[in-house]
């Protein structure tokens, strides 16, 4: 079921995302832990739409048996060449960057899934789990 969606379009749209998944997430009856998590993986995989891409989405759904979240991210930017290798701890496309954000929010979350393509775009979902 849908839940939220905001698009990514300005620096500040980060911040809104967070926000927004954090107040689903608690609303849903996640822990303070696992909101922080789904906030930060939401944040980061946010920056990357911003900082890659320019213009993206970020949507909310519930999810049934077993119950969670997932949250899509959406853009139709340049694209990964290798989603294995942007996925290491450490790589990094962005001089001065420590390279953990997808390989970050992949250990913040249950599920996450990249389906990206260069020239056409990259979609994430992420899935948590009500404990």
């Amino acid at each position: 079921m849908f839940l939220k969606s905001v698009e990514i379009k300005d620096e500040s749209d980060i911040l809104t995302s967070r926000r927004m998944v954090r107040d689903a997430s608690l609303g849903m009856g996640f822990g303070i832990v696992d909101q922080t998590k789904l906030a930060t993986a939401a944040s980061e995989l946010s920056r990357n739409i911003y900082r890659y891409a320019g213009f993206g989405t970020v949507s909310i759904e519930s999810i049934k048996n077993p119950d969670g979240i997932k949250i899509i991210f959406e853009d139709e930017g340049p694209g990964m060449e290798d989603t294995e290798l942007a996925m290491k701890e450490g790589y990094t496309t962005t001089p001065g960057s420590l390279g953990l954000g997808l390989s970050g929010s992949k250990r913040l979350v249950d599920e996450m899934t990249i389906d990206s393509e260069p020239g056409k775009g990259t979609r994430i979902e992420i899935i948590k789990y009500l404990p």
